[in-house]
């Protein structure tokens, strides 16, 4: 076994500052280093060796001095001038292939040195350890998260503007992590950041607040700041009172938000549960949920303990292993297996890597045992029993089984995971969360059954059939929840979040707390291993946590992971007990009498002897006397309602991206998600669970503020629509998506996802020869009619209609399956939107258009017009096939072929009577024929007569409103259900 790291000589870095009072430490991990050298400038300190320190893996979870394969690491610049201090880079170690998955600027240029200038402000010479606090936080060093890029906290992403602003924004982190007792104000910043970065301060300081990163917890102080009159700016219903929804409801009242939590228990947590154990004269806390916390550095609830004045009890590395006869695991055949174990994780690996994206269909189990197979053939029965070991400790990790995790993605989360101790909270985690539930609105025992969202607002069905009604939802319930469909959504949640929520993986874990008279297992470890022969059961009772330190009384628990926790989930609670009294006492004589007249009389035994370790057991051989425990609680976590399992991970054919598919909001901002399994970056850790609720907070503060900017906006009506109406049909000659008959131009300066994009639907298609038995004065008229079309702003026979949109809706239109009919259903049904001619877009649209027109003024024009794909216009088609005109100069001439009509699988079927549109589909194009010709004329010259309606055939129509006039360019058209 290797030494504990304790016994390692370490060396603490004098003056890298270090507010959260944790020891870092610059292990001996470079054989050439020179202890003695000077450590007086942060600047020249080896950080890759620094970082490399204590991050903590998923493997390490039970048994934390498994040493990690790979680190994220510092690479600092060698060569500054000017005494300034640039920004560390960020590298990552090559041997990992998961790292920063998803991250855009992650593989760019961000390894070369910056251009290090007199622009660059100075505010502390301690920038590198300021930069490494801002990295416990979650920041990289040298560049921005995709959050800020999309909250646009500088103007232009690179160059010394970013530069300055990381550096203000780890500042203020640091100052707040000097003091988390007190409010950070902005003030305080004022006179070393200069003025002309007062800009980049504001951004900085009103990011971090509202995104939760400083002036959060449950300080006297910073309650105070908190207590905002309520219902100043909406209500905000959060379903589950655990870690994500207690943070997101604090967090909104700060806002402003009047907020009440629905909470299906009896109490509040979720499933971070302490338990009081009572028994004789004997009180304990023992925590049957989320225990661990797993890395101090940056850890919130970290910060939360120390805003409570509440110790951490670091997790001693000491982990001793027991074999079934309760003899300790010869030390040398520890080493060598654990070896073997750190090294078949390596090569799985490097298969994925080999395997490309065939290895997402791939199960860890799968590699793993099969590289055992082949390396492992001469290994004894007690090499095997360790190696089940380090099996049921990782699925102990990912609370799922190996089988069942993927090869390609199942650690995609070790990049993130923080540094530091893994640490017991004395007393149990229970009183972090008393602590963030107290003045909280929660309505217990509220189990929500159903949740409606639309562009109204939502209402939340609870048992009994009480409905809650507010302005936006926040949907925390854990992810086995979700899979069990036992809260119905209305509308259905979009196929892309129900996908994800299939393909993820919710794993078990389950306990058993014991309550002893006495202390006899010793206070010289805090947790200890067993193991067992039988691989199905590998994970039984295979790890022990003494809460000795931190219970307040003598309590073990054993864990139970992997298969075995299944099956514990039926073991009624006496044989629980029984079973862990053998491991730690071993069997008794009777025992082994009673088991062998069992074994005779069901013929399992062909003589009168057998084998039987009547000496097993940990601590009796000792000559230790385990005594009857005073109390016991076992848990059931997968039987739970509320839970129906205990933590995420990534299944066979996932991936780290549908942790951020669970994390969409849906229905125009209406609906919200969180907890751990909506962090890609912390999955299966309180901290993710309570981070995600900050971020949720600050995502419902920023649609309200939209939504309320749009409602003022409307209220004062555009002016000038014909302008307007030029100008939109002008931009989306070139838009910036386009699928199907659909098409959205956006602004590309604010890449912020919930930004508005303006949305058009076009109903076109090229014109029919005449068929057969048709008028010829029908056809006349209708050449007429087109050549009237044409020349409106040279505009083909089209219907055009509008919605404003969020980016991230209008991307999630894009994926909708089925073709125009199913993504006109979607925009109706489900996210509940109209569509409206353009004056029906109103001021609001105005304000996007006004900003897509400002930032393409400023591009560079194209070499070549953009190519367009879509429905071929019916105009296009006559000029190129009657030769009656030639397309507009700077118009791209395009080949149209004869389109045929598909006469039963058409999205818009043919109106039933005469007056009505008929809507025919032409392959990928879309025909608009009229009854009679009356009416379209009418239309044509803006008379009083009007299309009544144009059948979509997905339930919705295209109703029309008096006095449309086609040459004004003026519609107004929505879609309403019928």
């Amino acid at each position: 076994m290797n030494p504990s790291n304790e016994t390692h000589q370490q060396q603490i870095l004098p003056n890298v500052y270090n507010p959260l009072q944790f020891t870092i430490v610059l292990p001996h991990s470079d054989t050439n280093s020179n202890p003695n050298s000077s450590l007086s400038n942060p600047s020249n300190v080896n950080v890759n060796s620094l970082l490399s320190l204590g991050i903590p893996r998923k493997r390490r979870r039970g048994r934390p001095r498994d040493a990690p394969s790979s680190n994220q690491v510092y690479n600092l610049p060698s060569e500054f001038s000017n005494n300034q201090q640039p920004t560390p880079h960020l590298i990552e170690n090559s041997s990992n292939d998961n790292h920063f998955e998803g991250n855009p600027n992650v593989g760019s240029n961000q390894t070369a040195l910056l251009d290090v200038s007199d622009e660059i402000i100075v505010i502390n010479k301690e920038a590198t350890s300021e930069a490494l606090i801002a990295l416990s936080a979650g920041f990289p060093a040298d560049i921005l998260t995709e959050e800020e890029i999309d909250a646009g906290v500088v103007s232009v992403v690179g160059g010394i503007e970013q530069v300055n602003y990381i550096l203000i924004r780890n500042h203020i982190i640091t100052k707040w992590r000097e003091n988390v007792f007190s409010w950070v104000t902005k003030e305080m910043f004022l006179d070393v950041v200069p003025s002309h970065c007062s800009k980049l301060l504001d951004s900085a300081y009103n990011y971090l607040v509202s995104h939760g990163y400083i002036n959060f917890g449950v300080a006297p102080l910073i309650k105070d700041k908190h207590l905002v009159e309520p219902n100043t700016k909406g209500n905000v219903i959060v379903i589950g009172a655990g870690l994500a929804g207690l943070a997101a409801a604090r967090q909104l009242m700060s806002f402003g938000y009047k907020v009440t939590v629905l909470e299906g228990r009896k109490r509040p947590g979720g499933r971070v549960y302490t338990k009081k154990i009572e028994g004789g004269n004997k009180v304990a806390a023992a925590d049957l949920g989320g225990s661990v916390l797993t890395g101090t550095h940056g850890n919130p609830l970290g910060i939360l303990a120390r805003q409570l004045s509440y110790p951490l009890h670091k997790i001693r590395d000491k982990c001793p292993l027991y074999r079934l006869d309760g003899k300790p695991v010869d030390s040398e055949v520890d080493a060598k297996v654990e070896v073997a174990f750190n090294q078949l994780l390596d090569k799985a690996s490097k298969l994925r890597q080999l395997m490309g994206e065939v290895s997402q269909d791939v199960s860890l189990g799968a590699a793993l045992e099969t590289f055992w197979q082949v390396d492992g053939k001469a290994a004894n029965p007690e090499e095997m029993s360790l190696f089940n070991w380090h099996l049921a400790n990782l699925e102990y990790a990912n609370a799922g089984l190996l089988s069942k995790l993927s090869l390609a993605f199942w650690d995609q989360d070790d990049p993130y995971d923080m540094g530091g101790d893994h640490c017991f909270l004395p007393g149990g985690n229970g009183r972090l969360v008393q602590a963030l539930a107290e003045n909280v609105p929660i309505l217990y025992e509220k189990t929500v059954h159903a949740i409606r969202y639309g562009s109204d607002g939502v209402q939340v069905v609870t048992s009994g059939g009480q409905i809650f009604e507010g302005d936006t939802a926040l949907c925390t319930v854990p992810l086995g929840v979700l899979k069990s469909g036992s809260i119905k959504f209305i509308p259905e949640l979009p196929q892309r979040k129900l996908d994800g929520i299939k393909r993820l993986g919710f794993g078990l874990l389950n306990k058993v707390a014991l309550l002893f008279p006495h202390l006899f297992w010793g206070n010289d470890l805090d947790m200890f291993g067993h193991l067992s022969d039988d691989p199905n059961r590998r994970g039984e009772f295979f790890l022990f946590y003494s809460y000795a330190t931190v219970a307040g009384g003598p309590v073990l628990i054993a864990l139970v992971a992997g298969e075995a926790a299944h099956s514990f989930e039926n073991m009624p609670p006496p044989d629980a007990v029984a079973r862990i009294l053998e491991i730690l006492r071993g069997s008794t004589f009777a025992e082994y009498e009673n088991c062998k007249n069992w074994m005779l009389k069901n013929s399992l035994l062909k003589s009168n002897f057998f084998t039987w370790p009547i000496d097993a057991g940990i601590y009796e051989p000792q000559g230790i006397n385990v005594p009857e425990p005073l109390q016991s609680v076992c848990t059931r976590w997968g039987s739970d309602p509320l839970s129906f399992g205990s933590y995420s991970n990534v299944a066979v054919g996932a991936s780290g991206d549908d942790y951020d598919i669970l994390a969409e909001s849906v229905g125009d901002g209406r609906l919200f998600f969180a907890g751990e399994a909506t962090t890609r970056r912390y999955p299966a850790t309180m901290h993710g669970a309570f981070l995600s609720g900050l971020r949720e907070a600050a995502n419902i503060a920023h649609y309200a503020t939209n939504r309320a900017l749009r409602a003022k906006v409307e209220r004062n009506p555009s002016k000038n629509v014909h302008a307007c109406a030029s100008l939109l049909a002008d931009l989306f000659r070139d838009p910036d998506l386009e699928f199907g008959s659909f098409s959205a131009i956006y602004a590309k300066k604010d890449m912020d996802d919930k930004s508005m994009a303006v949305l058009r639907v076009v109903f076109s298609g090229p014109a029919k020869k005449a068929q057969e038995g048709s008028r010829p004065d029908q056809q006349h008229s209708n050449k007429l009619i087109f050549q009237q079309l044409q020349s409106h702003f040279n505009q083909q026979q089209q219907l055009h209609v509008y919605t404003l949109l969020s980016r991230e809706q209008v991307f999630e239109l894009r994926e909708v399956k089925g073709g125009d009919e199913m993504r006109l259903n979607y925009l109706c049904e489900k996210l509940g939107v109209k569509l409206v001619g353009r004056k029906g877009l109103g001021p609001a649209a105005d304000h996007v258009i006004s900003l897509i027109k400002a930032e393409r003024s400023k591009r560079k024009p194209a070499l070549t017009p953009t190519q367009k794909s879509g429905l071929t216009f019916c105009f296009a088609l006559i000029s190129l096939e009657k030769g009656t005109s030639k397309p507009k100069s700077g118009l791209k001439q395009r080949l149209v072929r004869k389109a045929k009509i598909l006469r039963n699988n058409s999205p818009f079927p043919t109106a039933s009577r005469d007056g009505m549109v008929k809507v025919v589909q032409l392959n990928r194009d879309v025909e608009v024929e009229v009854g009679n010709d009356e009416s379209l004329k009418s239309v044509v010259n803006g008379g009083n007569g009007s299309i009544p309606s144009v059948n979509t055939g997905s339930g919705s129509m295209i109703e029309s409103a008096p006095n449309l006039n086609v040459d004004s360019g003026e519609f107004k058209w929505r879609f309403q259900s019928v």
